[in-house]
Order: structure tokens, then sequence, then C-alpha cells
């Protein structure tokens, strides 16, 4: 059974979510401070973290909306990064895409990604991991093909990024020559 968010709940969900985005975009994440979101969105501070928990849950929170438009691109969006170039095209585009999206949030992502041990799993890196599989397979049947979506999926990790301070251009020619030696020309 599915729960439907009563009307009052999902109006709060918004202005609080558009808070957050609001301090993130003025002060970073750092200036990310709960008693402010919820002052900014008109809410109480134990409705925030009935809600959402923590600030990293209120990170993940952020992060969600910009992940749906991203996965609604690569499953039904146009060719390349969706449906209907050849697998080794597609492959390309996704982690280019991809890696535009991690660098647009790296400081959300840096946060949601290291609350824990695992937290960088699931959700998202799921849904990465099961597109990147797919097409591997498509591209090479003779590779173990979850573990190379891993290996494609790790420079992406926020906390790797920003220890190495890398930029995009520099992160794309390195998975590009990673491509150039898996996929049949």
């Amino acid at each position: 059974m599915v729960t439907r968010e009563r009307a009052d709940a999902a109006k709060n969900r918004a202005k609080i979510l558009a808070a957050a985005a609001d301090i993130v975009a003025e002060r970073g994440i750092e200036g990310l401070a709960m008693a402010e979101v919820a002052a900014a969105s008109g809410v109480g501070v134990g409705t925030l973290y009935r809600r959402f928990g923590d600030r990293s849950g209120l990170a993940h929170a952020l992060i969600d909306a910009s992940e749906r438009e991203f996965q609604a691109a690569f499953l039904t969006g146009p060719p390349p990064v969706g449906p209907g170039a050849p697998p080794a095209d597609r492959l390309r585009a996704f982690l280019h895409a991809l890696v535009d999206r991690t660098l647009a949030q790296l400081d959300l992502l840096l946060m949601a990604e290291t609350t824990g041990p695992f937290a960088r799993f699931g959700g998202a890196y799921d849904a990465h991991h099961r597109h990147l599989t797919v097409l591997i397979a498509q591209a090479r049947p003779d590779l173990d093909a979850a573990f190379t979506a891993d290996a494609l999926l790790a420079p992406l990790s926020a906390n790797l990024i920003t220890h190495r301070g890398a930029e995009a251009a520099r992160i794309k020619a390195g998975l590009d020559a990673l491509l150039d030696g898996l996929l049949p020309r």
C-alpha cells in the first residue's frame, strides 16, 4: 500500500526544501543549520528533525530532486544519455552527465555520502550501478559488468573528488580513457 503525503505535509516539505536550497546557495553547506531552515520555512525545529532526521537527511532530500531528473534522463530521455544510442555511446554520455551532476551538488553529496561507512551506497548509487551494469553487459558481455560498473563509479565519489580537487575535464578524460580500453571500437 502506498501512503500519500498529506497536502499540508507536502506544502511544508516544499517550503523546507526551498529554504534549505536558498541557504546552501547563499552560504554553502556549512551554513545549513536546522534551526535556520526551520525559521526560514516557518516550521518548528522538531518538525524538521522528525521529517529529515539531521543535516545529512536534509542534504539527501535536496539531492533527490536533481537525482530524479537525472534518472528520468537516462531512463526515458533522448539519446545518447537516454535510450536509442548504442550502449558504448550511452555509457560515455551517462558518465559525463553524472560527472556534471556530481560536481553541481558536490558539497551536498559530500555530506550525504560521508555520514556512515555505507552512506554512499543504496538509492541513487544502486540505480546508477544497475544502469551501467546493463549497458556494460550489452557492450561487453565478456566482462564482469557489476564489477566494472563499480570501477567506473568509484572516481565519482564526492570525497575522492574533493580530496583530489578534480575538475570536470580531468574526470571525464580519465573515464574516457578507461572506456576506450574497455569498449570495442
